[in-house]
C-alpha cells in the first residue's frame, strides 16, 4: 500500500514573504509583532536546492508521532544519502512509503511512527530503493484562503 504520493520537483522561486524577527507567543499577542526584519523566500527558509528537491504528499497515519499527518506535504531531498534514523521515502517491491530508516547491523528496518503499525523488516528477495530523505514538511491549517 502506498503511503506517499510523489507530486513533482520543486523549482526555485523569486517570491519573498515578510519575515518578522520576533517570536510569536502561542498565548497572548506581543506588541513587537509590528517589527518586520526582512523578506525571506521559502527556498531560503527550507534550504531548497533545486533540482534535487521534490514535494511528496503523505497518505495515512503511520508517521503521526513524527509530526507527519495525512495530507501533509513533505519536502524531500534526493541529492543526499540516507542515514540511520532519517525519515525517508522508500520504495519496497514497487510500493512507495514514508518511514524512519533504522540500520541494525547488516539489517535494515523501516519503522512507522505510530504504535498501530508494525516495523517493516526487509526480507531476502525484497527490493528496496531509498528514493529520498524528508527534510521538511508543510501543513495547511486554514480551511479557507
Amino acid at each position: 500500500m502506498n503511503t506517499a504520493v510523489i507530486l513533482g520537483p520543486l523549482g526555485q522561486s523569486s517570491t519573498k514573504l515578510s519575515f518578522y524577527s520576533s517570536r510569536v507567543p502561542a498565548g497572548f499577542p506581543s506588541p513587537a509583532l509590528d517589527h518586520m526584519e526582512q523578506a525571506l523566500s521559502l527556498d531560503e527558509l527550507l534550504d531548497v536546492h533545486a533540482p534535487h528537491m521534490y514535494l511528496v504528499r503523505a497518505v495515512g497515519s503511520s508517521m503521526i508521532e513524527a509530526g507527519l499527518f495525512d495530507g501533509d506535504i513533505m519536502v524531500v531531498n534526493r541529492g543526499c544519502a540516507a542515514a540511520h534514523d532519517d525519515i525517508v521515502i522508500a520504495v519496497i517491491n514497487g510500493d512507495t512509503c514514508v518511514k524512519r530508516l533504522s540500520k541494525q547491523g547488516e539489517s535494515v528496518v523501516l519503522l512507522s511512527e505510530n504504535p498501530k503499525f508494525p516495523p517493516r523488516y526487509l526480507m531476502e528477495g525484497d527490493e528496496l530503493m531509498i528514493w529520498g530523505v524528508v527534510v521538511a514538511s508543510l501543513r495547511r491549517h486554514a480551511v479557507h484562503g
